[in-house]
């Protein structure tokens, strides 16, 4: 047994210390943070993230900036040395102010000459997102929960010497935990064979009086196995939040890539049918943040010691059909149009995965392109 911060607080799930996080190795528990320019078509764009894996002893950040389609990438990682209340790794740092409503991100990495001081505020309560569980014949693939929240951002960022003041900047964070493929890559192979597959659309959006998400889980065939839609007021809580009871998407792809150049949404509930349309921009590379990163991918053992490596690209200039490339936040002005003709105004992005056959988008193959 081991005792840690944790354990002070009334936060226990099972018999044992908090340094336990039930059986499975792959259990998780994360931070996503993103933030964009609040105008229409203005540039800039950073994110963030934090990984907390139990059973792997590890914890990893990082931390992103995007402008002029230049992306800098801040990774981390260390070993957690079983406790998960120390969050901070390489300069990263997550600090709670009020749990649920604000949350405050600093980076301080000087050798990387990047640092930022960021403090986010909740526009409404956190939506919780339905559980996600999926498997691959017998095997857990997911099963995780996440709250998702938008908000605001103030404060600044500093990369190589130049800092941007951040004032009125929107955007969102999430807090998802459970159990979902990290560290190093299972060697048993399936049985039988299967043809890895995962399509995924998320829609978090700031509109001009409250907040509008959106996402699917799709498997082959088109058919959702998780979707919801979901409008929330300004200052919202529970009780405030408006689900439909259908939405549908419609996705135009880059001809040469699984990348979006146009989506809309059609959404029904009693009241008749809405629109949103997604006028897409600027391209932000979930690698960045670990996701399907040949090297940093989350839980990755980087040694027990502190690792700290930044890397830049020009997005234009990447491969979009490279395996790691796939996965994007593309920056949007939305739309939405409801069934009284009232149009509501607002921003935030349309995040793609599209892994394997999906039969609406016309994708057969592993990798094949529009």
């Amino acid at each position: 047994m081991v005792l840690t911060k944790g354990d002070e607080y009334p936060i226990h799930q099972t018999a044992e210390p908090v340094a336990y996080a039930g059986t499975d190795r792959n259990f998780y528990d994360r931070f996503f943070f993103n933030g964009y320019a609040p105008g229409a078509g203005e540039d800039g764009f950073f994110a963030a993230a934090m990984g907390i894996y139990p059973h792997l002893n590890i914890i990893d950040a990082s931390f992103c900036w995007l402008v002029n389609g230049r992306q800098v990438n801040l990774h981390a990682s260390r070993g957690l040395g079983m406790e998960r209340m120390d969050t901070q790794v390489g300069g990263i740092a997550v600090e709670v102010l009020e749990p649920l409503k604000s949350v405050k991100l600093t980076v301080d990495a000087p050798e990387e000459h990047i640092r930022a001081e960021l403090t986010f505020v909740g526009r409404a309560f956190p939506l919780e997102e339905p559980r996600f569980t999926r498997r691959n014949g017998p095997r857990v693939l997911m099963d995780v929960t996440r709250l998702t929240q938008n908000g605001s951002y103030s404060g600044w960022v500093e990369v190589d010497g130049k800092r941007t003041e951040i004032a009125g900047w929107l955007g969102t964070r999430d807090r998802s935990w459970g159990v979902r493929p990290i560290g190093a890559p299972d060697a048993q192979p399936a049985s039988p064979p299967m043809l890895p597959q995962f399509f995924w659309l998320w829609s978090p959006t700031a509109m001009e009086d409250g907040d509008f998400y959106f996402h699917t889980n799709d498997d082959e065939h088109g058919r959702f196995w998780n979707r919801r839609a979901a409008w929330k007021p300004l200052g919202g809580g529970i009780e405030d939040e408006t689900h439909y009871d259908t939405s549908d998407y419609q996705v135009h792809w880059k001809q040469g890539s699984r990348h979006a150049q146009g989506a809309s949404l059609t959404l029904k509930d009693a009241a008749g049918q809405t629109k949103v349309e997604f006028d897409l921009g600027q391209t932000f590379m979930m690698l960045g943040l670990g996701y399907t990163h040949p090297k940093w991918g989350h839980g990755r053992h980087q040694g027990d010691g502190l690792t700290v490596e930044r890397e830049d690209f020009n997005v234009a200039e990447l491969d979009p059909m490279q395996p790691h490339h796939l996965h994007i936040q593309a920056v949007a002005d939305i739309t939405m149009t409801g069934p009284d003709g009232k149009v509501r105004r607002g921003r935030g992005v349309l995040e793609q995965l599209v892994i394997g056959p999906h039969a609406p988008s016309g994708f057969t193959g592993m990798l094949d392109a529009a």
